[in-house]
């Protein structure tokens, strides 16, 4: 049912990454990472969304399980800031060229500093977006910590 790549896709293939696909109706509008990891049939704590913060012109994104809450005084001490917000979703596209629903840590405009959540380290896999709503992927989380150049670092409520 994989119909294009996305860059998040095509990245993993350069690098030679192992991964799965999970392709997911979204027709009836439930694309919350809670909903998504029941469309998947993947346990919450292994599904996990990407999310975009800043501080004035400096970008972070930090990978988080689906259920958990970024705590921004974690996330400004991760990123060596004073203090850091979450970016504005009509911001999201301009800075990542992703949607809201659809932004995966692989794969965006630029290459941001990136943040897994602490969680993920001792998983054997862990699922992000692939880009595009309604498209997951799987993959060990060492591996995205690498292409990505992330660090694990505890950054949940």
């Amino acid at each position: 049912m994989m119909s294009t790549k996305t860059n998040a896709i095509r990245i993993l293939d350069k690098e030679k990454i192992n991964y799965n696909i999970f392709t997911y109706d979204v027709n009836d509008g439930k694309i919350n990472g809670t909903t998504v990891a029941d469309k998947i049939n993947r346990a919450e704590a292994t599904v996990f969304k990407t999310l975009v913060t800043h501080q004035g012109q400096n970008i972070y994104i930090f990978v988080i399980p689906v259920m958990a809450e970024l705590d921004l005084k974690k996330a400004a001490k991760a990123a060596g800031e004073k203090k850091i917000e979450m970016l504005h979703v009509k911001d999201l596209q301009k800075y990542t060229g992703y949607i809201r629903g659809g932004c995966s840590p692989i794969g965006m405009k630029k290459s941001y500093p990136t943040f897994i959540d602490l969680h993920a380290k001792d998983l054997p896999s862990m699922v992000v977006s692939a880009g595009k709503i309604g498209m997951q992927m799987e993959l060990a989380p060492e591996a995205l910590a690498n292409v990505v150049h992330a660090k694990f670092v505890d950054v949940i409520k």
